[in-house]
């Protein structure tokens, strides 16, 4: 009898350990489109995108639900399983209309940073998201004994992720170390503050930057030296090959931000956490969340019709190769759980489009900054704009009030100018995005992105094709497919293989892990799931 009982005990805790993987690996890759992948598939390797997508479940229709389409309100959306309108982040930095200033999506005075970085690099924590992560509720679930640990060469794509009760975040300094702050802890981990000393950054910035592949396989991309491409770090041309020492010299180890290199640093540094950190080595679940900044700040500079941007890709295609072998050696192939996706795309270069007949183009905030204030001095005799920025517009109250002005009165005449403006699609009022009723998608968007203590008076929807930025690059933000629409691949642990084309969105990821692995789901979720993953539970 003692021998069937100590039998059922094991079988049972082996059930009970299957119910979980031993890690979760969110990767998450700055301003990466769908598209990508069909792009240059023909020059990735068989052993990183190809590898995640032919042996893992595939969702080809994946959208964002929400305006802006930004990196901090991405990070937090697919973290929080909900949208700006609930989890608070509604931009990267915002002009706040509670706070009456700007405010950046991470900033925390009451914290300092810890490590080699200065004093504002590192004042950073999660204290302005507003509800749960996935993250957070496994650490709930397991009574803190799963780790969490985030990273990304930004310290929003780190944090956010993370959430509240991250064992650790860290993200990249100007000094070329990672850092954190004293929201997690009073000092690095040892580990941390020797990979930091080794200087990791020095070999990629000695060797330069050149094509990753002979020449010929860039034939997806431009010309090398093309009239829609920003020069990085005033180099002379945007060519290869890039001269990283000179860059450093005159600058810091920041420039590696703007390489492939800072991809593979990051996948160094994630490596290290998982050895030091014994992440998976147990039968609890530990999560570590990994976000790939250096696709967004090639994008934003050099856009994305570069060979550059094709190189980071290619780049990043063996970094991901690489980790997949390190995963399988330390976690084992059957152990973890993994999911790739991007926190926004990235729409064309404006100029190429209108060179090729596509009558959009390039608007510069500042210049709807000045025809606001000029139409508020005509019409009203005073400058009436507190703010405008991230396609929200702010009034002064307080000066409409003492010019005797109705501020309902006030907006509709600012919306009537604004309809006529070339570049404007619609303009809502705070009253019309509050009291949406569902039935019209853009007004779905931005009331998703919404949040009433925070965002402005009039939100403004851009013509698809124009962007607030300037002529070279690419920018980002409209709830607009060439913006909306990114990758999403889980692979691993109790992943079936598969694919759909059916549209779902980002805020669906979160909950499907908490039902996957079986634990609450973050508390402002609507937790609408993707049976496609559950049906090998």
């Amino acid at each position: 009898m003692k021998k069937i009982i100590l039998f059922l005990t094991i079988i049972s805790s082996t059930v009970m350990a299957q119910q979980r993987p031993k890690l979760v690996v969110g990767i998450v890759v700055d301003q990466m489109k769908m598209d990508y992948l069909y792009r240059f598939s023909d020059d990735f390797s068989a052993n990183g995108f190809k590898r995640l997508m032919e042996n893992g479940y595939t969702f080809q229709n994946m959208h964002y639900n929400y305006m802006p389409t930004y990196t901090g309100p991405g990070h937090a959306s697919i973290y929080t399983g909900t949208t700006p309108a609930t989890h608070g982040i509604v931009g990267n930095e915002w002009f706040s209309r509670t706070l009456g200033k700007d405010m950046y999506c991470t900033d925390d005075n009451a914290v300092t940073t810890i490590g080699d970085g200065t004093s504002s690099e590192g004042k950073m924590s999660p204290k302005n998201l507003q509800t749960t992560t996935i993250t957070d509720e496994l650490r709930l679930a397991t009574n803190f004994k799963g780790k969490v640990i985030g990273m990304s060469l930004k310290d929003r794509g780190a944090i956010l992720p993370a959430g509240h009760f991250a064992n650790w975040a860290f993200w990249y300094s100007k000094s070329g170390a990672f850092i954190s702050s004293t929201f997690y802890g009073e000092k690095l981990p040892d580990w941390v503050t020797q990979f930091n000393q080794e200087k990791h950054y020095m070999p990629y910035i000695t060797k330069g930057w050149d094509l990753f592949k002979p020449k010929e396989t860039y034939n997806e991309s431009l010309a090398d030296d093309n009239p829609y491409e920003g020069k990085l770090y005033k180099s002379d041309a945007p060519v290869f090959p890039y001269d990283l020492n000179n860059m450093y010299a005159k600058n810091d180890a920041g420039i590696l931000r703007s390489t492939p290199f800072g991809n593979d640093l990051l996948a160094e540094f994630a490596m290290k956490a998982i050895e030091n950190e014994s992440l998976g080595k147990d039968d609890v679940t530990d999560f570590l969340t990994v976000s790939f900044s250096s696709t967004d700040y090639v994008g934003h500079l050099l856009g994305p019709r570069s060979m550059e941007i094709q190189d980071a890709y290619l780049r990043l295609d063996q970094t991901i190769a690489d980790f997949l072998v390190y995963l399988d050696k330390t976690v084992g192939k059957n152990n973890y759980l993994l999911f790739l996706t991007a926190d926004h795309a990235g729409a064309e270069n404006v100029n190429y489009l209108k060179d090729n007949k596509y009558n959009v183009k390039s608007i510069n905030p500042n210049d709807i900054r000045s025809g606001l204030k000029k139409y508020s001095n005509d019409t009203f005799g005073a400058d009436l704009i507190l703010n405008y920025s991230d396609f929200n517009l702010f009034f002064n109250k307080e000066a409409i009030k003492s010019k005797g002005l109705e501020l309902a009165k006030v907006k509709q005449s600012f919306k009537e100018y604004l309809m006529m403006q070339e570049y404007v699609k619609r303009v809502y009022t705070e009253e019309e995005i509050l009291s949406n009723s569902g039935n019209d998608y853009f007004l779905n968007s931005i009331s998703n992105g919404y949040d009433a203590t925070q965002n402005g008076d009039l939100v403004i929807l851009d013509k698809p094709g124009y962007i607030e930025y300037h002529g070279t690059g690419t920018s980002h933000g409209t709830p607009y497919s060439y913006d909306t629409h990114v990758p999403l691949i889980f692979y691993g642990w109790k992943i079936p293989k598969g694919e759909t084309s059916d549209k779902k969105v980002i805020t669906q990821i979160a909950p499907t892990i908490s039902q996957k692995i079986k634990i609450p789901l973050p508390n402002g979720t609507r937790s609408n799931v993707l049976l496609e993953i559950l049906r090998n539970n």
